[in-house]
């Protein structure tokens, strides 16, 4: 019989419960810098590709929040919490700020994509530690930055040359 107590057979190994914890900590942190620098970039938009440029920084900010609460989840399945309190997100992301106020589609994208490559180097670290330590959460990890990559693909196209 089967009790709430019962933890997954995974959580019940120190190392893989420990290592994924080690990897995805910074992804979290990361993404929900990153959801929001993107809430910040996506109410100072200004320029002529402004709707398009709008609407892809909101469905960013959609995505890196799904992404967060997918990596969050995988640790806490596993039986250990994690930190992502605003003060905690502020002092350890590697996602730099964007832009003060009002700002052209390419300053804000220039940014954005700053943010979003800060967070592949987390998530391509994950992606190499965790091959050998849990495949289930490396094929996370691989998910979120196939995503991140496609957000990124669509935003650098408007200010590609």
């Amino acid at each position: 019989m089967t009790t709430v107590a019962d933890a997954p057979k995974g959580a019940k190994d120190p190392a893989l419960t420990s290592g994924v914890a080690q990897y995805f900590t910074p992804i979290v942190i990361d993404l929900s810098a990153l959801s929001l620098e993107g809430k910040q970039a996506h109410w100072h938009v200004r320029g002529s590709n402004f709707q398009p440029v709008h609407e892809l920084l909101d469905t960013l900010v959609e995505h890196t929040r799904e992404w967060t609460d997918l990596a969050a989840e995988r640790v806490a399945a596993l039986g250990l919490p994690i930190d992502a309190r605003t003060a905690t997100i502020a002092h350890k992301t590697t996602v730099p700020g964007v832009s003060t106020g009002f700002q052209k589609t390419d300053v804000l994208i220039a940014d954005i994509i700053a943010g979003i490559d800060a967070t592949l180097v987390s998530l391509r670290a994950a992606i190499e530690g965790l091959e050998e330590i849990d495949p289930v959460s490396q094929d996370i990890a691989i998910e979120i930055t196939n995503g991140l990559e496609q957000d990124r693909w669509f935003l650098y196209s408007h200010i590609a040359e």
